[in-house]
């Protein structure tokens, strides 16, 4: 495969980019030297962006994850290592779903500890032979990194564990944080070496390399890039106690396409996005997307599979056919419950012990008849908390042997050494019932596993001694905490945590009717069967490139530093406004109209002392002086607080209320710009408006002379815009016959009489200005919320009209919104106001030149 590649990371680290250019397809051999940054490298921080054409036709996938799917081996020797596909690695199993025409490249680290003198043959033994790119790194660098933030901070915390002594996960730290950035810019480098930016899918996996893609974007700013979180995304109330907690949600918005396992883990990430960045999601013909900067990031709510294929051939195993037939001779007579799970604090195997205690207390019937085998895999992490699940689940069991045990009866069968996946299978078949009840988990496979394994096959039913006409049947008691649960409507559910309610369902487990263990049986077997990992795989890559198809129909830009860094993408015709470009047209021409909103746009919509600056006042008199100039101020606000806060403004038109009311200069009148009946309606809206603010703490109505308004910016995020919601429709119901417009905006819900807005406003300056023979060069309109879309839309239009010159310069200009009906953009107030403070030194010099010219009387 044919690859832009940098080739050598020395040039990275010297800040020297190399030119890009087509390689053979044999990959450069890099040396990686791993080291702690504090953060983003600030580097060549201009964007680099792939606009040139690709012959390559083939699609590839560079998938990443911490691990790589390899095992390696030492040779007997000692000399070198011998390499094997890991089978059980998700990583490897998803490709089937992937397409045989896509291929596929890795870039991971290796379990095992490579010496530096052997990471370069290593490395090109990996590509040649696997595709795979192994990203080393040093032992104390690797510990800080996995065994320190990831699974100290990262992975208690996301399983809802708050590090509330040091004994709780440890206290946060920030050499710690420093190690995990470093790690995954080492990552970057490496996916560097080897993608195609033009051509390539990049798809990222799990919370270990989180940041990510901030370090990718900003290198290829239409990098295709997925990711997905393998683990539980908490709720806001758990993950806002993180320190870096908007870094890590402001590199994940830097992805395209985001994945979760179920709806409540996207819930509460969408909930973080909302709370802690201010941004809004929508749902958009079935897709959740959230706007962030012009780019729509979409998120994906997807369950990952198991690889069927490969679990059906290891049932086919002689091995697994025999440990079968042993397991049947040794616990023949007894009704095997089984559990698998991994050593750790939130699988719940000792209240999973517990509940069998119960079981055998409250049922006593089922005592030398039942069996619980436990299998405790290997533990990941490390640490006082995992020994002290251990010893918990060692006691616990032998306290219960000791009560209910017989002599050739153990209740409680515990299997805490490492077994072959063979092995494993085997206690599958041959067990009545599953039980995963862990406190907390992402996804847990293990049900579908056991699912797929009681379906059997002909020699194993015939060890079994089932006939060929027996139905097959199984049962799951599952955790409600698992990402597995929603999937399996036919298990019983329980809460872990109530051992009482677990004991009752293992015993409804074991006396449900033999069809109905049939039934539910089927049901997770045909969803087990269609829902597999190359479905799930197939389904992500499809989101994945839906999601990208418009990069090469935008423009990009970087912004922002360190791990704020973020892409503005814009369409062609959207560009930022510049400063000299409208000084420049401002100063040639000679009819000027001038429309500005005021909130958000010469007032931060965050301040609170809402009241226009000196500076502001100062330069919008400079702007009225100027007799080539018409300066419209058009404004939600009420006619009083504008007449109060402009007063020293003689010559400034008004619009007050959306363009209600109008007046031309502060001693004319006021008049109103629409005609309306009465306003009886008010009587109707303002007692249900009362309701919503009174049932939503941080609420509150502005009565205006044509509107009513209803504030939620200062309730709780969620809640308030779900009131918002229901307050339009009951509005709308009530309304539907009156005329009047009911309509929500930026933390608000509005009624106002039919045909009031602002571009209402923009029409009568442009319809006026014609009438008095007066057609405008100049046309400056600014706003930065849905209410402005009016003006831009009347004012964007007129240029093909009667009512501007043949040669009239139009400058629609929005502020932070994106994308809108304006063509040009600038950040924020500040830059607002400081483009204005341009036109009125303009208007100042181009007076005193003309004073200056003057021949004396």
């Amino acid at each position: 495969m044919v690859s832009r590649s940098y080739s050598n990371l020395l040039d990275l680290a010297s800040g020297e980019f190399p030119a890009f250019g087509r390689t053979g397809k044999k990959l450069p051999r890099v040396m990686t030297v791993a080291g702690i940054i504090s953060d983003l490298d600030e580097e060549n921080t201009n964007s680099m962006t792939s606009d040139g054409p690709s012959s390559v036709s083939q699609d590839r996938m560079i998938i990443v994850g911490n691990q790589l799917p390899i095992r390696a081996h030492r040779r007997p020797d000692g000399k070198g290592w011998n390499f094997s596909w890991d089978e059980d690695s998700l990583l490897l199993q998803l490709k089937d779903g992937l397409g045989e025409d896509v291929e596929v490249v890795y870039i991971g680290c290796l379990r095992e500890e490579i010496d530096p003198a052997e990471q370069d043959d290593v490395s090109q033994t990996l590509l040649e032979t696997f595709r795979c790119v192994p990203t080393f790194l040093a032992p104390d660098l690797f510990s800080k990194f996995y065994h320190g933030f990831c699974k100290q901070h990262l992975w208690p915390l996301f399983h809802y564990m708050l590090p509330l002594s040091p004994d709780l996960g440890g206290r946060f730290d920030r050499v710690l944080w420093q190690a995990y950035v470093s790690v995954n810019k080492i990552f970057a480098d490496k996916i560097m070496e080897v993608i195609n930016p033009d051509d390539d899918f990049v798809w990222v996996h799990d919370y270990h390399l989180m940041v990510l893609p901030t370090f990718l974007r900003k290198r290829f700013n239409r990098v295709k890039l997925g990711f997905f979180l393998h683990s539980p995304f908490p709720s806001s109330e758990i993950y806002r106690t993180l320190p870096v907690r908007d870094e890590l949600l402001r590199a994940l918005l830097n992805a395209d396409l985001i994945g979760f396992h179920t709806f409540d883990y996207a819930r509460h990430f969408l909930s973080c996005c909302g709370r802690m960045l201010g941004l809004a999601y929508e749902s958009k013909r079935g897709y959740i997307g959230l706007e962030y900067y012009g780019r729509t990031v979409s998120i994906k709510i997807l369950p990952v599979g198991i690889h069927t294929g490969q679990l059906q051939s290891v049932l086919r195993l002689p091995e697994t056919e025999a440990r079968v037939s042993e397991l049947r001779d040794q616990l023949k007579d007894r009704i095997v419950l089984l559990g698998v799970d991994d050593m750790d604090i939130f699988k719940g195997i000792s209240l999973k012990l517990l509940a069998t205690e119960q079981l055998l207390v409250q049922h006593p019937e089922w005592r030398e008849k039942v069996v619980l085998v436990q299998i405790a895999n290997p533990a990941r992490g490390r640490g006082k908390d995992v020994q002290d699940v251990q010893s918990e689940m060692h006691t616990t069991a032998e306290r219960i042997n000791e009560r209910f045990g017989r002599p050739g009866y153990k209740p409680v069968i515990l299997i805490d050494h490492p077994l072959q996946f063979y092995e494993r299978i085997a206690y599958y078949v041959i067990a009545e019932c599953c039980l995963v009840t862990a406190v907390r988990d992402g996804m847990n496979l293990i049900p579908y596993e056991y699912v797929i394994c009681r379906q059997g096959t002909e020699r194993l039913d015939e060890i079994l001694q089932l006939g060929p006409s027996v139905p097959k049947r199984s049962m799951l008691v599952v955790s409600e905490f698992i990402g597995c649960s929603p999937s399996l409507s036919g298990a019983i559910r329980v809460n872990p945590w109530n051992i009482d309610s677990v004991a009752e369902a293992m015993d409804t487990a074991l006396v449900i009717q033999e069809s109905e263990k049939q039934l539910r049986h089927e049901k997770h077997y045909k969803y087990v069967i269609t829902h597999d990992v190359g479905y799930w795989a197939n389904s992500f890559l499809q989101d994945l490139q839906r999601a990208c198809r418009d990069h090469t129909m935008r423009r990009c830009w970087g912004i922002g530093f360190g791990l704020g860094f973020r892409v503005i993408a814009l369409d062609y015709t959207f560009r930022k406004l510049s400063v000299d470009h409208i000084v420049s047209a401002y100063r040639r021409t000679k009819s000027r109209a001038i429309l500005l909103d005021y909130d958000g746009t010469i007032m931060p919509q965050t301040s609170i002392n809402k009241t226009p600056t000196p500076e502001a006042i100062s330069t919008l008199k400079s702007l009225c002086d100027d007799p080539r100039n018409v300066v419209f101020l058009v404004s939600g606000r009420d006619k009083i607080t504008l007449s109060e806060w402009f007063s020293s403004c003689d010559k400034l038109v008004i619009a007050a209320e959306h363009g209600y009311f109008l007046r031309e200069k502060s001693d004319a009148e006021w008049e109103t710009c629409v005609s309306v009946a009465d306003f009886d309606w008010k009587q109707m809206a303002e007692p249900i408006m009362q309701l919503y603010t009174e049932a939503t703490d941080g609420s509150s109505i502005e009565t205006r002379e044509s509107a009513l308004v209803w504030h939620y910016q200062y309730a709780d995020p969620d809640f308030g815009s779900c009131q918002a919601k229901e307050l339009l429709d009951h509005l709308e119901s009530v309304l539907t016959n009156e005329p009047v417009s009911v309509k929500s905006g930026q933390h608000i819900v509005e009624v106002k009489p039919q045909g009031v807005s602002k571009g209402v406003v923009a029409e009568r300056l442009l319809s006026t200005a014609s009438q008095k023979g007066v057609l405008p060069d100049f046309v400056l309109c600014i706003g930065d919320d849905r209410s402005d879309e009016d003006m831009f839309e009347v004012i964007m239009s007129a240029t093909a009209g009667p009512n501007l010159s043949p040669v009239a310069e139009v400058f629609a200009c929005t502020v932070g919104q994106k994308p809108s009906k304006a063509k040009y953009f600038l950040e924020d107030t500040t830059e607002i106001v400081r483009m204005l403070q341009g036109l009125a030194t303009a208007s100042d010099q181009m007076a005193r030149a003309a004073a200056s010219q003057t021949p004396p009387q």
